[in-house]
């Protein structure tokens, strides 16, 4: 089953060089039961995106919480042997789940991300981030989710395993841009 991990260029090269995406507990996004029910229409490759970009939207937040990380979400795409049941909790069309082991480096399918000229757009949304998440009430709430939502019309680039050791490489030391 495929998997979609929420990462920034930092944690991408911490685990290309550790072997493996961790520690435990991670969040991971996967087509759910509750995704599943959601779009019960849809076919598993549009169940797919969806996963994927809720896990994009997953990755602004971890891009607000280090702003020195380059402003281009990550997804990791992973294929697992399985993914655990929904523990009830989860709303409905909800891709979200907690994995409670690493993933190892070898279950990596694909990495994908914004391209460089999306930075602005992803950059205002981490700036955002709090609020959007935050009080409804908050005069800045909407323009903050609209700053979030922005995102959704960027499409992220498709990176084969081969090809994110020089593409981190690109990105400088460290993974990130010199």
């Amino acid at each position: 089953m495929r998997i979609y991990i929420p990462s920034t260029f930092p944690l991408l090269d911490l685990a290309c060089h550790a072997g493996e995406l961790g520690p435990a507990p991670l969040t991971a996004y996967a087509v759910t039961p509750a995704l599943r029910e959601w779009f019960a229409v849809s076919d598993d490759e549009e169940l797919e995106y969806a996963a994927m970009a809720q896990a994009a939207r997953a990755s602004v937040g971890l891009l607000a919480a280090d702003p020195a990380a380059p402003r281009r979400r990550v997804v990791v795409a992973c294929e697992v042997s399985a993914v655990p049941p929904a523990d009830g909790t989860v709303q409905l069309g909800d891709a979200r789940l907690e994995l409670h082991v690493v993933i190892p480096w070898t279950a990596v399918a694909a990495v994908h991300l914004d391209a460089e000229s999306a930075a602005e757009v992803v950059g205002k949304a981490a700036a955002s981030w709090a609020v959007a998440q935050g009080d409804t009430a908050n005069p800045d709430h909407d323009e903050a989710v609209f700053a979030l939502d922005s995102c959704e019309g960027e499409d992220l680039l498709w990176y084969a395993t081969q090809e994110i050791p020089d593409l981190l490489a690109a990105e400088g030391p460290g993974g990130l841009k010199a």
